[in-house]
């Protein structure tokens, strides 16, 4: 995930992810609706006027192919403009539902959990899966160290075997006893001890005010 799509002044992190199973849940459930792209279209517009306009725009390109391709497989089977409009509307739910988590930095979840008390251990490996989701910096570094010994391509079997996958889990070994050591040495603690959050994060009127929005999009889709 791209660190240009976060947004500096987000949802609270459980309301964003309220905004994304709610779009997603109405988007499939009224996909055969022709009031479906209404209720999409206006939680991407409210989306963008919310400071997400970066994945807004990002989603576009993946929309418009997911889309073409979907709709393309599901008339050639069908031969149905409704499945092939209801397949559309699917794809569109989906990635407009993306959105507020392309927007999110995982910093702003963890504190959302911590803010909410949650259990240590869930934000523990909230922050476990985010230090190893980003996977892409180490593939590089694996490749380009493939490259500078002339190993060759990934096409190979043996080599995809010894020169790539090899040394890209002794890496991850190696990330993971550095992250571990890390968490120790912060004092980080599944047990049920005092702590507290640099920058809280709490509701804001914002938020409230999204989610009055979004329900006017869902009547007026439901109306239509």
């Amino acid at each position: 995930m791209s660190e240009r799509l976060y947004v500096k002044n987000p949802l609270f992190p459980m309301a964003g992810i309220a905004v994304s199973v709610f779009t997603f849940a109405f988007g499939f459930a009224m996909a055969k609706s022709p009031g479906v792209f209404f209720f999409l279209g206006g939680i991407w517009l409210l989306l963008a006027l919310f400071g997400y306009l970066r994945p807004c725009l990002a989603v576009v390109p993946a929309a418009a192919l997911l889309c073409g391709i979907f709709c393309a497989l599901t008339y050639a089977i069908s031969r149905d403009a409704t499945q092939t409009s209801a397949a559309a509307a699917r794809m569109l739910a989906l990635c407009v539902a993306a959105i507020p988590g392309l927007g999110l930095p995982p910093v702003c979840l963890v504190r959302g959990f911590s803010c909410m008390r949650l259990p240590r251990v869930l934000t523990l490996a909230m922050l476990i899966t985010f230090t190893f989701f980003p996977l892409r910096a180490e593939v590089r570094q694996t490749r380009e160290a493939m490259r500078t010994r002339g190993a060759g391509g990934l096409l190979n079997p043996v080599i995809l075997y010894r020169a790539f996958l090899i040394p890209l889990m002794v890496r991850l070994v190696n990330l993971s006893d550095t992250l571990a050591l890390s968490v120790e040495t912060r004092g980080f603690t599944t047990e049920a001890a005092p702590y507290t959050v640099y920058r809280p994060v709490y509701l804001q009127a914002k938020d409230g005010a999204f989610a009055a929005l979004s329900a006017l999009c869902a009547m007026g889709a439901v109306l239509l």
